[in-house]
């Protein structure tokens, strides 16, 4: 495997609750999937959470466009999920989907982390 593209991003926690203070519901709506959101405010800081994928989603379209992605990707088409053992992962759907076949990604990487005023996320693509 040949890593095709490393995207970083990071996330104000701050300004994810200021955001969600004022939007609610329907800026997560925009923002996350069904599954993301209930993940999310299940947790003791909802905040948090929702500015690591944010920047896990930032991170993907970064490591897409930097691959040669020429195709506009929405929130929506990237997903955060978690395995069996809580690692997280991403889905992607859409336009992501296309944009990665069209570069032969085989597999994206994914990793996470938050403090009570950070988020970040850095992924890397790979092809075979």
């Amino acid at each position: 495997m040949s890593v095709v593209a490393v995207g970083l991003d990071f996330v104000d926690v701050g300004r994810v609750e200021r955001m969600l203070e004022r939007h609610g519901d329907r800026i997560l709506r925009r923002l996350l999937t069904a599954d993301e959101r209930f993940y999310c405010q299940g947790m003791a800081v909802p905040a948090r959470h929702v500015a690591a994928r944010i920047a896990a989603k930032e991170a993907t379209y970064k490591a897409l466009s930097q691959g040669g992605s020429d195709r506009v990707v929405w929130w929506s088409h990237v997903e955060v999920v978690r395995d069996s053992r809580g690692r997280p992962g991403l889905r992607l759907y859409d336009r992501a989907q296309a944009s990665a076949a069209k570069l032969g990604i085989t597999q994206c990487l994914v990793s996470l982390t938050h403090s009570d005023t950070q988020a970040a996320a850095i992924v890397i693509l790979l092809n075979a």
